[in-house]
C-alpha cells in the first residue's frame, strides 16, 4: 500500500490504532471522522442496570465503544455472571477497563454469530448495553431462544467533524480508498460528503473498503461498490485485505 492515499472515517477517539495499521503498509491516512460517541441524554437506566448486575445471567458487549462508555462513567457493580464480546478487540478492552474476562467469542464476529453461539438457557437474564442505533439483530435472536434480554442505551452515535477536506480530495482523485468501520461510518460519511459539497459521483474510482456484512450492506445501500471486505471482521483484517488489494 505505499503510497496509497486512504481515508479513516473512524470517530477521533479510536482511529489512531487503524491509522498506525494502515501507515505500517506504508499508506498515507486521511483522517475524516464519521462519527463520535457521547454519553446517553438520560444515563439512569443503564447506572441501575449496572447497579443490578446481580439480576442478570449475561452481559453482553458488542462493541469496544460500549466497554469505553462503561469504564468512563459507570463502576460495574461486583457480580458473578457469564459474559461474551462480539470480536477479540471489545474482549480486550473489556479485559483492559472493566476488568473482565471474556468466557465467549463467536467463531465470526457478529451479532448473529455471537447469538447463535452463547450457551443459553431458556429463562436467563441478559444484560446488552448498547448504542442507541444498534440493530435489534442480538436481542431478537436470544428472545427467540428464550432469553429474557435488556437492552439499554449505553452512548449515543453522533456525526463527527473535523479532519481533512475529503470532497475536494475526491474531486482531485487524490483518493485511493475509503475505509468504514461501521454502517453508522457509512451513513455519515455520505452525509459529510454532501453537505461539504462533495460529489457521490467521485467514489466510483476510488477502492471501497468495509469490516464486515453489515458495513458492506449499508455501503451498498448508498449505491457504492463494496470492493473490500475481510473474512475477519477486524482492522486488522481490514488492513490486510487492503494491502492484498493493493498490491
Amino acid at each position: 500500500m505505499t503510497g496509497k492515499r486512504i481515508v479513516n472515517t473512524r470517530a477521533t477517539h479510536q482511529n489512531s490504532r487503524f491509522t498506525a495499521l494502515l501507515q505500517s503498509q506504508g499508506a498515507e491516512v486521511i483522517e475524516y471522522p464519521c462519527i463520535a460517541i457521547v454519553p446517553p441524554e438520560d444515563d439512569r437506566p443503564l447506572r441501575e442496570a449496572l447497579a443490578n448486575l446481580a439480576h442478570f445471567d449475561w452481559l453482553l458487549l458488542t462493541s469496544t465503544n460500549t466497554v469505553l462508555a462503561l469504564a468512563a462513567s459507570y463502576p460495574l457493580a461486583p457480580a458473578r455472571l457469564g459474559n461474551a464480546a462480539v470480536g477479540p478487540a471489545t474482549a480486550r478492552a473489556a479485559q483492559a477497563y472493566l476488568g473482565l474476562e471474556t468466557v465467549l467469542l463467536p467463531e465470526t464476529f457478529t451479532a448473529e454469530t455471537l447469538g447463535e453461539a452463547l450457551p443459553i438457557h431458556s429463562g436467563e437474564r441478559v444484560l446488552i448495553p448498547a448504542s442507541a442505533i444498534a440493530r435489534t439483530t442480538l436481542a431478537d435472536i436470544l428472545r427467540a431462544r428464550g432469553a429474557e434480554v435488556t437492552v439499554i442505551e449505553a452512548y449515543r452515535t453522533v456525526p463527527g467533524t473535523g479532519g481533512a477536506n475529503v470532497p475536494a480530495l475526491l474531486a482531485q482523485k487524490q483518493v485511493d480508498a475509503v475505509t468504514f468501520t461501521s454502517a453508522s461510518t457509512v451513513e455519515n460519511f455520505m452525509a459529510r460528503l454532501s453537505a461539504e459539497g462533495g460529489n457521490h459521483a467521485d467514489l466510483a474510482s476510488v477502492c471501497i473498503a468495509c469490516i464486515g456484512p453489515q458495513t458492506a450492506a449499508m455501503a451498498k445501500a448508498h449505491g457504492l461498490q463494496v470492493n473490500v471486505m475481510p473474512t475477519t471482521h477486524t482492522l486488522d483484517g481490514l488492513m490486510e485485505a487492503l494491502a492484498k488489494y493493493f498490491l
